[in-house]
């Protein structure tokens, strides 16, 4: 009997470690510095947005925390990455509508790009419009006349886009599904080749984020015809909504965070209340709007139902459109 009972304690305790172990790692959390892990080069709006936010979270965790960029692959580094730490939050993957969405349809196969499987939701944190921009050599002076151009037959409309599979890229797949037209895609390697193209004629739209459109807007370079997010946009006040001629026309690209599955609950809603606290902030606040960014910071759980519906979208978008990328 007493051998019975030695070998039954023994088997709960064992089933109890990992749970025991989740209870110590919320407990005791942070133990150390943590990594907002970026899957883009230093300098654009995610990786100031975290700098940003780094140092106001810091000061109330007590520990240091880092911003670490590791670029390419679309992201993939950067997510396999932190697919791959420790569940214990002290490695956050800080990403866009591509690697937290998109991805999960372009690359299927490939590890770390199962969001629900592989990943825990934190937040979102902030969102991004885009601008639909036309070209001088395109006369549509709004969304309704460069749709009717598109449909006419002798009329070869292209876009252009900052590369294959990004989203400025699906916007335009999105626009031709919606408003049944057949307009091809040029793709650039960055933003800045395919305005320049644009500028010059070679192409004749672009959707892209407001904050880089702007300069050439404002120049006189080229034409803006509408704001793809749910309302209107301080930086283009007068800009119709895209989704005032496509009703279900709405697309943001937006930032969030996540951390590896198995991550224990104490954990992620601390780190949510964090990032939401230093989204309040006043430096923060006018900074993310000088960028165009619009801040959120929403639950865990917004976040999760946020992220299962773009996911959805973009993946009908992808199949739909038959896009594929090496």
């Amino acid at each position: 009997m007493a051998h019975s009972t030695s070998r039954r304690g023994f088997v709960l305790s064992a089933l109890a470690a990992p749970f025991i172990a989740r209870l110590a790692r919320a407990d005791t959390f942070p133990s150390r510095p943590l990594r907002i892990v970026i899957g883009f080069p230093p300098g654009g709006g995610i990786d100031i947005l975290a700098r940003l936010i780094a140092p106001k979270m810091s000061e109330r965790l007590g520990q240091p925390v880092i911003v670490e960029n590791r670029p390419g692959a679309n992201a993939q580094i950067a997510t396999q990455a932190v697919a791959q730490a420790e569940p214990d939050g002290h490695t956050i993957l800080f990403g866009t509508t591509g690697n937290l969405a998109v991805n999960q349809s372009l690359y299927p196969d490939r590890p770390a790009t199962n969001m629900e499987r592989d990943f825990t939701a934190v937040s979102q944190v902030a969102s991004l419009g885009f601008v639909l921009v036309v070209g001088p050599t395109m006369p549509a002076k709004s969304l309704k006349e460069l749709i009717a151009i598109a449909k006419a037959p002798d009329k070869r409309v292209l876009f252009g886009s900052s590369g294959n599979g990004g989203l400025p890229h699906l916007c335009g797949e999105l626009l031709n599904l919606q408003a049944g037209i057949h307009t091809v895609h040029v793709p650039y390697r960055g933003s800045a080749p395919a305005f320049t193209d644009l500028i010059g004629g070679q192409v004749h739209y672009i959707f892209d984020a407001v904050a880089i459109a702007l300069p050439f807007i404002q120049a006189g370079n080229i034409r803006p015809l509408a704001v793809t997010g749910p309302t209107r946009i301080a930086a283009l006040p007068d800009m119709p909504l895209a989704k005032d001629t496509l009703p279900d026309f709405e697309v943001v690209n937006w930032y969030g965070m996540v951390v590896r599955k198995s991550t224990p609950a104490e954990i992620v809603t601390r780190l949510q209340q964090e990032v939401a606290a230093a989204l309040r902030q006043s430096d923060v606040v006018e900074r993310s709007a000088a960028l165009g960014l619009d801040l959120l910071g929403t639950t865990p759980e917004q976040f999760a139902a946020f992220q299962r519906a773009e996911i959805v979208k973009w993946g009908q978008v992808i199949k739909s459109a038959n896009i594929h990328v090496d």
